[in-house]
């Protein structure tokens, strides 16, 4: 009699067993194989993510935004598109303004229209300004809500070889760090530096060599903070007169901004004649943001490459290379 029970119940099992598996799917369930010792391990789900894009639109009449057709990938891998969001006109900004104080006497000009810039950012928005020079970064206004009082705390640059950075990327990420206390959304910085550091000798001035370069991407992209960068040479720079380290300088502040979503501005090799094409260009692209929210299938922590393409003609986008989870 109890080798009849013994027997039903083995079948009882067997049967539970042989449909769990034929419920499963792939025949694997979330407890793993003998290999793993039995153990339950957790599901890794996938999470949403929202990387800021900029748009520049080429043809009439612009798209919907919503009909903009976009192919994200992830460390090379599809992901699935969750949202498309216009964040531009009347969305504020935490924007920061950073330059160095020892660029040729030309940057004196740009302040005016420096200033009716930071006035026209949307209501709401929170500005800091501060200057690159020797020592640590100098903070004239902490990020404020008073864009005319941030307007106000731009001040004429030294211009003298003494107020040299010992390089600006340092100084750049102590600027990215003190967005950590501000609010979460739309974060940009405005650098305008002459992009060189020699500080490790002339080869760390090239931009696949410069250490703090790297440290400031990786500060940028950990906080979600696209740097606009403007070149103007500072004064040793253009005394030496040297176009390899003008190379150098600007390819530097062309991968700062490119890796973290931002664009680099110049104007030949020298000093712009004036900022407001710039500007002007860095307003309708601050105009035209998006937030893409996509579903990320990598939960790991560490850097993780995006590319966004559009199968859309006439549009260029511009974003961060990746984020670090």
């Amino acid at each position: 009699m109890k080798s009849r029970k013994l027997s039903f119940l083995t079948l009882v099992f067997l049967a539970s067993a042989l449909c769990a598996f034929s419920n499963s799917g792939s025949g694997r369930s979330i407890v793993q194989a003998q290999g793993d010792g039995g153990k339950k391990k957790p599901n890794t789900t996938a999470k949403p993510v929202t990387i800021p894009v900029g748009i520049k639109v080429r043809i009439k009449p612009e798209p919907e935004v919503q009909l903009l057709d976009l192919n994200i990938t992830e460390d090379g891998e599809p992901q699935q598109t969750l949202s498309i969001r216009a964040i531009g006109t009347n969305s504020a900004i935490t924007f920061a303004v950073l330059s160095q104080d020892d660029l040729v006497s030309s940057a004196v000009n740009e302040i005016k229209p420096i200033a009716e810039f930071i006035r026209h950012l949307p209501a709401g928005s929170r500005v800091m300004v501060g200057y690159i020079r020797t020592g640590s970064l100098e903070v004239r206004q902490k990020f404020t809500p008073d864009l005319e009082k941030a307007a106000r705390a731009l001040r004429i640059p030294l211009g003298v070889a003494s107020a040299s950075p010992f390089n600006p990327y340092v100084e750049v990420i102590e600027g990215i760090n003190r967005f950590e206390s501000q609010p979460t959304g739309r974060r940009s910085m405005l650098l305008i530096s002459d992009g060189l550091d020699v500080s490790r000798g002339v080869d760390s001035s090239s931009p696949g060599q410069s250490l703090d370069l790297q440290r400031a991407i990786n500060q940028a992209q950990r906080r979600s903070v696209a740097v606009y960068s403007f070149f103007v040479p500072s004064v040793l720079l253009n005394q030496t007169n040297n176009q390899l380290l003008v190379g150098n300088a600007q390819s530097s502040l062309e991968r700062l901004s490119t890796e973290t979503g931002g664009k680099a501005f110049f104007q030949g090799t020298g000093a712009p004649v004036s900022f407001d094409p710039f500007l002007r260009d860095l307003n309708v692209t601050l105009e035209k943001q998006l937030a893409v929210t996509y579903l990320s299938t990598h939960p790991r922590k560490g850097f993780h490459k995006v590319q966004i393409r559009t199968l859309t003609s006439g549009i260029e986008l511009t974003y961060p290379s990746g984020y670090i989870r």
